[in-house]
């Protein structure tokens, strides 16, 4: 059976979907879908190309890979206020070892990311998730002169509406083939 993994992400400029659509491209490449899923906004439009989140989403799925944009080194507020929605999901333990990882963009170099990242891996822990980063046996970690780091993949969008460079995309490319094949082991682990 083909794991499905939801990407959940928010992007109000692009640049976040183009990590989601990179880390989409991975999770097809090793196997998997590609559930590709966003929250309804609060003040910034987001992208109206994907379907809004449901709760059904999040249990129908085998692995999660949530985006955001860095908001002062934190998720935006759209994606917190979903989070703070699935006490149900919690308490069923509907998320309980699945594989989990986390991206995010930022309009500068030192926008906070790193931040970013460790702070949407939260509610993943709560949830009882698996969380997944990128080895640094990935050459897009060590080469990377702009996004990419362990904690997920990034993005550093210089100049609002520039393409992902190599190692970003490679990076998030990594992470979606990664978190498929995990789910996939840890599915036919636990049938």
């Amino acid at each position: 059976m083909t794991p499905r993994i939801l990407v959940l992400y928010y992007s109000r400029t692009g640049a976040t979907r183009q990590l989601a659509d990179a880390i989409a491209q991975g999770i097809t490449s090793a196997g998997g879908e590609a559930i590709m899923r966003t929250v309804p906004s609060e003040g910034e439009p987001a992208s109206a190309r994907d379907m809004i989140v449901s709760e059904d989403d999040l249990r129908t799925c085998d692995g999660l890979i949530m985006g955001s944009p860095t908001r002062f080194g934190h998720m935006v507020s759209a994606l917190q206020k979903f989070w703070e929605t699935t006490s149900a999901v919690w308490v069923r333990g509907g998320l309980v070892d699945k594989p989990a990882a986390v991206f995010t963009s930022s309009s500068s170099m030192h926008g906070g990311q790193e931040s970013t990242l460790l702070s949407m891996a939260i509610p993943l822990l709560h949830q009882g998730m698996v969380l997944c980063g990128i080895p640094y046996t990935e050459p897009a970690i060590q080469n990377t002169d702009a996004g990419g780091t362990p904690y997920g993949a990034s993005h550093v969008d210089h100049a609002a509406g520039s393409n992902l460079n190599r190692s970003e995309k490679d990076a998030a490319i990594t992470l979606g083939e990664r978190v498929t094949r995990i789910a996939a082991s840890l599915r036919s682990a636990n049938p």
